[in-house]
C-alpha cells in the first residue's frame, strides 16, 4: 500500500500560517538539496514556463524535494498545454501547480480540474496512474491516492487584463487556493509593455491582493529580498516566493565583477 505524503504547503494554509517558498530555474537535484539544507524553506517552485525540462528530470526533482520534510514543491506551467504538464508533474511527485494566463473563470474552472481527481465529489479529470506519486505499484487509485489529489494546492496566475475585469467571479470558482499576480504580463496586456511601474498596474496587484483576501483565497506575492515584504504584510499578506537562482546568480557575478574589475584597472 502506498504511503501517503503530507503536503507541507496545504498544511500551512489549512492553519492560517505563512508560507515561504522560493523559485528554481535549474532542475538539478544538488540544487533543491541545497535549498532543503537551509531549513527555512517551505517550498520550491521550479518555474517550468521558463526553464527546459523532461519528464526524468520532473521525477528526480520530487525525489530530492521528498528528502526533507519539512519542504514540498509547486510548478509554474505554461498555458498549454496544461492538463498534459499538470497531471504529469503531480504523478512526479511535485504536489502543487500554479497556472499560468488565466483570462476567464472557464479557464480558472478547468485549471482545477486539471488537478482534481475524477470522483463524483470532486469533478476533477485526473485518472489512474502508475507513476511516482504511488509508487508506480502500490496505490493506483487508491482512497490515498484521491485523498493526496485532493490536498494539492492549486494557485492561479491573475497577469492578464481579463483575469482582473472577472477576478470575483474566477476567485469564487471552487478549490483556487492562491493567486499570484503577474505585473509583467498585465502590462503588456494592456499595451504598456515593460511598465511594471505603471500606477494602472500598480493598482491592478494591489486590487488583486485585496479581493483575494476579501474572497478567502490567499494571494502570494514575488519579491527579490525580504525588505521588499513588509508593505504586503500590512496589507495583511501572509505568502511569500523570494528569489530566483537565475537573478541572484546575475546579480553576484555582476556586482562582484564590476568591483574586481575596479580593483584591477579594467
Amino acid at each position: 500500500m502506498m504511503v501517503k505524503r503530507t503536503n507541507v504547503l496545504r498544511e500551512l494554509l489549512k492553519a492560517g500560517k505563512p508560507t515561504i517558498g522560493t523559485h528554481l530555474h535549474s532542475m538539478w537535484p544538488g540544487m533543491v538539496e541545497v535549498v532543503g539544507h537551509t531549513g527555512v524553506i517551505d517550498y520550491i517552485e521550479f518555474s517550468g514556463e521558463y526553464a527546459p525540462w523532461d519528464l526524468f528530470s520532473l521525477e528526480n526533482f520530487g525525489r530530492a524535494v521528498e528528502l526533507f520534510p519539512h519542504m514540498t514543491s509547486m510548478i509554474k506551467i505554461d498555458q498549454e498545454p496544461k492538463t498534459f504538464i499538470a497531471q504529469r508533474a503531480i504523478g512526479s511527485g511535485i504536489q502543487n501547480v500554479l497556472f499560468t494566463d488565466i483570462r476567464t473563470p472557464e479557464e480558472a474552472r478547468m485549471c482545477v480540474r486539471s488537478a482534481r481527481p475524477e470522483t463524483p465529489e470532486d469533478g476533477g479529470i485526473v485518472g489512474v496512474g502508475m507513476r511516482r506519486d504511488v509508487g508506480y505499484v502500490l496505490g493506483p487509485g487508491s482512497q490515498q491516492y484521491v485523498e493526496q489529489l485532493r490536498e494539492g494546492v492549486v494557485a492561479l496566475m491573475i497577469e492578464k487584463k481579463g483575469a482582473i475585469e472577472s477576478l470575483e467571479d474566477i476567485l469564487s470558482v471552487g478549490s483556487v487556493d492562491m493567486i499570484q499576480f503577474g505585473p509583467a504580463d498585465f502590462a503588456m496586456s494592456i499595451g504598456k509593455p515593460g511598465q511594471w511601474d505603471d500606477p494602472e498596474v500598480v493598482e491592478a496587484q494591489k486590487y488583486a491582493v485585496k479581493t483575494a483576501l476579501k474572497m478567502g483565497v490567499r494571494p502570494r506575492v514575488e519579491i527579490g529580498s525580504f525588505e521588499q515584504a513588509e508593505p504586503w504584510m500590512a496589507m495583511g499578506v501572509k505568502d511569500f516566493c523570494v528569489g530566483w537562482d537565475v537573478s541572484v546568480i546575475y546579480q553576484f557575478c555582476k556586482r562582484q565583477g564590476e568591483e574586481l574589475a575596479k580593483m584591477l584597472g579594467r
